[in-house]
C-alpha cells in the first residue's frame, strides 16, 4: 500500500430540496491506496451512497463541489466523455439492488457484453462470448452456458448479486466501489461473494471502496475503516486501531451496538440520522443523540484531530463520552471498548 489511487479532496455533494441546496456530503476528503480496501460504515442517511455516486459521476441533480483525483486527474471536471470511458473500465461499482442495476429485458449475457463491447470493441464475439463465460465462471456461477441465455428474473437473488460483480469486474478495473455487496444474502454466499473481492485485490492491486452496515464484515475485509455520520466522516483509523481503540461517541455506540459474548442487552442509540434538510450544520451533528455530555464538550466547529499516527477524530466530546449504563469507575473512557 501507499500508492494513491484515489484522493477525495473537500467534497459537498448538494441536493436541492425547494429552494435550498442541502449538502448530504459534507466537505469529506478521503484516500484510497492501490491494493488497499477502504471500509465505510454509517447508518442509512449518513451520506455512504451518495459519496460513492459522487465518485463514479453517477449524480444527474446534484451540485458536487471539491476534487476527486483518479490516478492524479480531477474527474469531477471531466466531459461526459472521458468520464464514460473511465466508468466500467478504470473503475466500476457493485450496486446494492441487482433488480434495479440489471435491465430485466435482457439476457445476462447480453448485458455482461455491454462494458466489453464498449471498452473492448476490438473483441470478436466469440472472445466476448468466452470472456463473459468465464466471468460467470469466477463469480461462481453454476452452469454458465446455460445462464448466458437466461434473464435475470430466472435467477436467484445471490445468482443476480454475482452477475452484478461480473459486469463490474468484467475490465479488471483499478478502483472497485462495492456498495452493500452482501445484502440480504445468506452468509455462506456472502462469504463467497467476499473472498471474490478479496481475490480481486489481490490479483490485480486494486484499490475497494467498501461500503456496508456489517462491522463483521469490515473487520474481515478492511485495512481502513472511515466511519461517516450526517454527511461528514467522524473517525479514520486502521481497522485494527478502530476496533480496539475507537474513539468517537458514535464509532463507540455502533460497535457497542453488536451482540458480544456475554453482554445481557444490547446498547440502543437513541433517535435516528435526521432528514437533509434537518441536519444540523452547526457544531457537533451527534450532540443531539448523547444529551447527557454537557454541551461545552463540544467543538463549535468540529474538526478532524490527528490523535495518533493516521486516526483520525472529529470533535473533542470523545474525550468526554461514556454510556449511561456504565458502572461510575468506569465512566472516564480510557484504551479499552466501551
Amino acid at each position: 500500500m501507499g500508492d494513491k489511487l484515489l484522493e477525495i479532496k473537500n467534497l459537498i455533494t448538494s441536493f436541492r430540496i425547494g429552494d435550498h441546496y442541502y449538502a448530504a456530503v459534507d466537505n469529506v476528503s478521503l484516500t484510497v491506496n492501490k491494493n488497499e480496501v477502504l471500509g465505510i460504515v454509517g447508518e442509512s442517511g449518513s451520506g455512504k451512497s451518495a459519496l460513492a455516486f459522487s465518485v463514479m459521476g453517477l449524480h444527474t441533480k446534484a451540485k458536487i463541489e471539491g476534487s476527486i483525483l483518479f490516478n492524479g486527474k480531477d474527474i469531477v471536471s471531466l466531459p461526459k466523455s472521458e468520464l464514460n470511458g473511465l466508468r466500467g473500465d478504470d473503475m466500476s461499482m457493485i450496486f446494492q439492488d441487482p433488480l434495479t442495476a440489471l435491465n430485466p429485458l435482457m439476457e445476462i449475457g447480453a448485458q455482461i457484453s455491454e462494458t466489453l463491447i464498449l471498452h473492448r470493441p476490438q473483441m470478436s464475439l466469440k472472445e466476448r462470448k468466452d470472456h463473459v463465460i468465464e466471468l460467470l465462471n469466477m463469480v461462481g456461477i453454476p452452469r454458465p452456458e446455460y445462464v448466458y441465455e437466461q434473464f435475470p428474473h430466472e435467477l436467484s437473488g445471490g445468482m443476480r448479486q454475482r452477475v452484478i460483480i461480473a459486469i463490474a469486474i468484467a475490465n479488471r478495473p483499478e478502483l472497485l466501489i462495492a456498495d452493500e455487496p452482501t445484502t440480504a444474502l445468506d452468509v455462506t454466499i456472502q462469504a463467497q461473494i467476499l473472498d471474490l473481492v478479496r481475490k480481486l485485490k489481490s490479483e490485480m492491486g486494486s484499490g475497494v471502496i467498501l461500503i456496508t452496515h456489517d462491522l463483521g464484515v469490515v473487520a474481515e475485509m478492511a485495512d481502513r475503516v472511515a466511519v461517516m455520520y450526517a454527511g461528514q466522516v467522524v473517525e479514520i483509523a486502521d481497522v485494527q486501531t478502530l476496533f480496539n481503540n475507537p474513539k468517537h461517541p458514535y464509532t463507540r455506540s455502533l460497535l457497542n451496538s453488536v451482540p458480544a459474548e456475554g453482554q445481557d442487552k444490547l446498547h440502543v442509540i437513541q433517535g435516528i440520522v435526521p432528514a437533509l434538510q434537518n441536519l444540523p450544520r452547526e457544531g457537533c451533528r451527534f450532540a443531539e443523540r448523547i444529551p447527557w455530555i454537557e454541551s461545552n464538550t463540544h467543538e463549535k466547529d468540529p474538526v478532524l484531530h490527528e490523535i495518533s499516527p493516521g486516526h483520525f477524530v472529529r470533535c473533542t466530546c470523545y474525550k468526554h463520552f461514556y454510556f449511561p449504563e456504565e458502572p461510575k469507575e468506569a465512566k472516564v473512557y480510557g484504551n479499552t471498548r466501551g
